[in-house]
């Protein structure tokens, strides 16, 4: 397995926490644990991070990498969408900052036998805690067609949803569909060749609509967003990394809710609700990476970071 892992919009991440001495944080997503590292830096010689992962592979492998900051550094091996219960079962004092990356770690992406790529040949998993009961595979044999269209129109964007999903169904009435590459090779098949994107495998948004179903992510990053505002302290400042449009949506649409939480009718001239902002946004527009990064690390391409920061009220 490849040991490549460069973290996204670091600095960005560093400067927008505004990390200092012996602040307490979370990395809700703690991979192969870049951010933490700098985090932990920041904050030396006494700043903590308490770090969560639904793969329990990766936080092994980020507890090795990260031993020569000892207790200064929590892993946890849980799902986001409890941060709230996993935090408070380490720290009960209010959270600085929070991070959520919510993209792959390298590690990930490119050990074949999780199934996340097409680029090489592994099963059809796609799970990021291996103890789901449920794979990508699974999906894929059992979810009947009108199902099958659904999921890939709505998680992955995809105009052939409909195409690709009897594709599927007439492939499995004769032989399961168990590896990534014979699934995408089905759904380069299933696409008209005049339509291919240019810039993309034609696979790519099937791929990455089974992922976001299998791991449920759309779910747990809700879940998540208001836990996490809970766990900061006034003035601290939640971060999220989103890689694509419905995950970007979904934290923007949060975001500005919070920091406009009135419910009077619009056309009432003085806010009777009572209600105040939660947060205060600090990106208008989301950070993201510039040529230099993208050319380091053409992961990074489709990253963006927003941040807001947790108001007094």
């Amino acid at each position: 397995m490849s040991t490549n892992h460069l973290p996204v919009l670091l600095d960005e991440v560093v400067r927008g926490l505004d990390v200092r001495r012996g602040g307490v944080f979370a990395d809700f997503t703690l991979d192969g644990g870049g951010h933490a590292r700098a985090i932990l830096d920041a904050s030396a010689p006494d700043g903590r991070v308490i770090g969560l992962d639904m793969d329990a592979t990766m936080i092994e492998r980020t507890k090795h990498s990260l031993a020569a900051y000892g207790d200064r550094l929590q892993t946890l091996h849980a799902n986001f969408a409890r941060a709230a219960e996993a935090v408070r079962a380490v720290w009960t004092g209010p959270l600085d900052g929070a991070l959520a990356d919510l993209g792959f770690s390298s590690l990930q992406v490119d050990d074949e036998a999780r199934g996340f790529s097409f680029q090489k040949d592994g099963p059809l998993d796609m799970r990021l805690d291996s103890s789901a009961p449920r794979t990508a595979a699974d999906l894929v044999a059992d979810l009947d067609e009108s199902e099958l269209a659904r999921l890939i129109a709505d998680y992955g964007e995809e105009p052939f949803a409909r195409r690709i999903a009897r594709s599927i169904v007439e492939r499995r009435e004769k032989r399961a569909i168990r590896t990534t590459r014979e699934l995408a090779d089905l759904v380069a098949a299933a696409i008209p060749r005049r339509a291919h994107p240019s810039r993309i495998h034609p696979a790519t948004r099937t791929f990455q609509a089974l992922r976001i179903a299998t791991n449920a992510e759309l779910d747990s990053l809700e879940a998540m967003l208001p836990q996490a505002l809970e766990l900061l302290k006034p003035g601290g400042r939640l971060a999220v990394i989103a890689y694509h449009s419905l995950e970007d949506r979904i934290v923007r649409h949060t975001f500005k809710r919070w920091a406009n939480p009135c419910v009077c009718p619009p056309d009432l001239p003085v806010c009777a609700c009572g209600k105040t902002p939660l947060v205060r946004i600090l990106t208008k527009k989301p950070l993201l990476p510039d040529a230099a990064e993208i050319a380091r690390n053409p992961r990074a391409r489709s990253a963006k970071l927003r941040l807001a920061e947790r108001t007094a009220a």
